[in-house]
């Protein structure tokens, strides 16, 4: 399908982006949907929004005809679109439009290759259309009559639609529920397992699943394109210290990110609140990787993460920032506590990285004295599990040992 993008510029509502940057990374989404063609993209400057048209009559005017010549069949608002304006555009322009949490809700959906992903932008889509449901379709006045199972009598159409998301939205969360059920299984067992848990982080497109595979091994897909990575993934990792290590590749975070894709999305990221260490990989090579991570940090503070959990700062991508920028971005990067500068396509400064991971989780070990009945045998076997008794005694009632261990391991073993 042949696309134009769109990004209005308010200027009440100036952001800390440059326009051209922001509609730069709105073409990219609209690239990263299958069998889409983007044949034109504009910054419309506004001094204000139109209520009904969103842009000027004219302006509106003026795009009919360019979309006609260029025999344009979908655009891409990169921004918030009412219902009304979106209903008006398409009847003026004979286009199908889509504002920026349509498009990425579409994305998504093409993305989605689990159960769990694909429930869960079902999920996302509806609370979409919901809203705009309430806000804006033509036919809300009509009322019909009902049996009492369907809509009772004179129940308005808005309601019936309502009524209809409503059940959907029931199935689903249920659905969904078992699906969190068994993940949080898994991540019980695995918090029994001596293996400390590392969550990639960053803005889509940032190069974390290409820094993951890099570390892993592994062969999760890696392109030059936003939302590549949707559906989690980890694997374990034996770093150059010997130590063992479980890391998890998530999904890409954007700026103005959909309310309802964090809501859908929050079962997803709880492996980041499960982490002892979270890297931050940043695209250094992006002009705006600045405002990036902070879009970043908004986001992993919207989601609970706790400030004082570890986090490393990787800025990556340093294969394309120029040569002569590349010695004095590395100097800096040394400069700074917990940042380090790699490429994850060429592995340069990965060792540095690896070695910095494996010292983050050789966390400061404490000395301590545990007395264990006989009946406790799932905790006597979880601390041999984790390597961390130094001695032990057995008497009458039972153990008596000697644990060195991190303060990680001491909250574990509390919750057994």
């Amino acid at each position: 399908m042949r696309a134009f993008v769109l990004h209005p510029d308010l200027k009440s509502d100036r952001k800390r982006r440059l326009p051209e940057h922001g509609l730069a990374e709105a073409v990219s989404l609209a690239g990263a949907l299958p069998d889409m063609d983007v044949v034109g993209s504009e910054v419309v400057r506004l001094a204000r929004l139109q209520p009904g048209l969103l842009f000027g009559s004219g302006k509106v005017e003026e795009l009919k005809e360019r979309f006609l010549a260029l025999d344009v069949g979908l655009v891409f608002v990169d921004g918030p679109v009412s219902p009304v304006q979106q209903r008006n555009l398409e009847k003026e322009w004979g286009v199908k439009l889509l504002d920026r949490t349509g498009l990425i809700l579409e994305i998504f959906a093409d993305r989605a290759r689990t159960r769990e992903g694909v429930l869960q932008v079902e999920l996302a889509a509806l609370s979409f259309q919901r809203t705009r449901l309430v806000r804006a379709w033509t036919h809300l006045e009509r009322q019909r009559g009902g049996f009492g199972f369907v809509g009772g009598p004179g129940e308005t159409q808005i309601e019936s639609d309502r009524r209809a998301i409503d059940d959907q939205v029931i199935r689903i969360k249920r659905q969904l529920d078992k699906v969190v059920k068994t993940r949080e299984l898994h991540r019980a067992a695995r918090r029994k397992v001596p293996f400390p848990l590392v969550a990639l982080v960053g803005y889509t497109n940032a190069g974390k699943s290409t820094l993951f595979n890099r570390m892993t091994g592994a062969d999760v897909l890696a392109k030059d394109m936003l939302f590549a990575t949707l559906d989690p993934t980890m694997r374990g990792i034996t770093l150059p210290s010997g130590r063992k290590v479980i890391a998890s590749d998530t999904v890409g975070f954007i700026s103005d990110l959909p309310t309802q894709l964090v809501a859908a999305f929050r079962a997803t990221l709880e492996e980041v609140l499960e982490a002892d260490l979270i890297l931050h990989v940043r695209d250094i090579s992006h002009p705006e990787s600045r405002e990036q991570a902070a879009d970043v940090a908004e986001i992993l503070a919207s989601l609970g993460v706790k400030a004082t959990t570890p986090m490393i700062e990787v800025w990556n991508k340093l294969d394309l920032v120029d040569p002569s920028l590349q010695a004095a971005l590395v100097a800096q990067a040394d400069g700074i506590s917990g940042v380090y500068a790699i490429s994850a396509i060429t592995g340069e400064g990965l060792d540095g990285l690896l070695a910095a991971i494996s010292q983050h989780l050789d966390d400061e070990k404490t000395d301590v004295v545990l007395t264990l009945g006989f009946a406790e045998g799932r905790k006597y076997a979880w601390l041999h599990a984790e390597g961390v008794v130094q001695a032990e005694d057995q008497g009458e009632a039972g153990y008596r040992i000697d644990v060195r261990w991190t303060a990680r391991q001491s909250a574990r073993y509390a919750g057994l």
